[in-house]
């Protein structure tokens, strides 16, 4: 794989993790349970440093490491908005938003690595792919336990 071409995967999974952070922030803006918060907030800053990190190797590579997230997450922040704007911020709703921003979050992971990267950048990559996994499964059994309440 060329250099242009692990940049370019790379600079994808930079975006990924500032969506996360931006989704996340948000989502903490609006938590109505003061742990669900912390939990968000926790959440941003692991995306913050997976972005960091990310960009590190981007530089190293000779590339421009992106410093933003996608078009898409911003629409899907404001489709979020327009929601909770009509029926009301609930943490149930938060937490389903989070499970399916965390789907996106997984399938990048899993489309970098299928890319033939350097053996040290496969194992950050990995790393951090376990950490979106366990943040996808952590968003799944707060929102069935949120549905249980509600039950």
């Amino acid at each position: 794989m060329e250099n242009h071409d692990i940049i370019q995967s790379i600079n994808r999974l930079i975006e990924t993790s500032k969506d996360g952070e931006f989704g996340f922030r948000t989502c903490a803006g609006h938590a109505h349970h003061l742990e669900l918060r912390e939990v968000f907030n926790r959440r941003a800053d692991e995306c913050r440093q997976a972005a960091s990190e990310l960009r590190v190797v981007v530089g190293e590579l000779g590339g421009d490491p992106e410093d933003s997230g996608t078009a898409s997450a911003a629409m899907h922040r404001g489709w979020v908005a327009v929601k909770g704007a009509l029926s009301g911020y609930t943490d149930q709703m938060l937490l389903e938003e989070c499970e399916r921003a965390e789907d996106v979050a997984v399938a990048r992971y899993g489309a970098a690595l299928d890319d033939d990267l350097p053996t040290s950048l496969r194992a950050l990559v990995e790393r951090q792919f376990a950490g979106v996994k366990h943040t996808h499964a952590e968003m799944r059994a707060l929102r069935d336990a949120e549905t249980a309440k509600a039950a």
